[in-house]
């Protein structure tokens, strides 16, 4: 299986310089959080060039005509805690949305995940689901969630990530081929121990949250 194929990995400077600002040790809580909610709104931007959009006739200052709107719902469901850092830049765009939460825990030992908390609005199943985490590292978490989400009724998902590791990736487009990975940046390096990618930002719910 070609586990990239669903991938997109975003190539634009813009997004290449906040990352860097991100992984960069000195970046302060404030503007770590500021950064992360400013590349997932641009990223939702371009992963959601493909909502389906219907006409609606509407009153201009100068006359009356038809004019498109989004047609689909969306469902913004961050994986806690971390994931919390994304919601904003991505309701900024999509101000209609409604927010699941899904929260999981990983083992230290065998860094499986558990399932502790998921509350999904009644809608979900019939919208379109953006599942938000900033780091894609072992891909436990983010496949499990997705399998949680699934077993609700979901079907039109998306797994909006930051950053993301080979192994990550793999793990999730193997469980789940036909859910869509978006990816600001691509880190091709090992895992350490803990299973944290070791160029990336390291605990990302620790530097949003300042609990580091």
């Amino acid at each position: 299986m070609d586990y990239m194929k669903n991938v997109t990995i975003f190539n634009h400077p813009l997004i290449a310089h906040k990352i860097t600002k991100l992984c960069d040790v000195t970046t302060g809580t404030k503007e770590f959080r500021e950064i992360v909610s400013e590349v997932a709104m641009l990223m939702g931007y371009e992963a959601y060039r493909d909502l389906a959009t219907t006409e609606v006739e509407i009153q201009a200052p100068l006359s009356k005509f038809m004019s498109p709107v989004i047609k689909d719902d969306v469902t913004i469901v961050p994986i806690l805690r971390a994931g919390l850092g994304m919601v904003d830049g991505l309701v900024a765009l999509f101000p209609q949305a409604r927010i699941g939460h899904i929260g999981l825990y990983r083992d230290e030992e065998t860094l499986e995940p558990h399932e502790y908390y998921c509350k999904l609005p009644k809608e979900a199943p019939d919208s379109q689901v953006m599942v938000v985490d900033p780091a894609l590292a072992t891909g436990g978490s983010a496949a499990a969630a997705i399998d949680f989400i699934k077993q609700r009724g979901c079907k039109n998902i998306k797994l909006l990530s930051l950053i993301a590791a080979p192994e990550g990736i793999k793990r999730v487009a193997e469980r789940h081929p036909d859910v869509k990975i978006y990816v600001a940046h691509f880190a091709n390096a090992p895992l350490n121990e803990k299973g944290y990618i070791v160029t990336a930002f390291g605990d990302a719910g620790d530097r949003i949250f300042g609990t580091k």
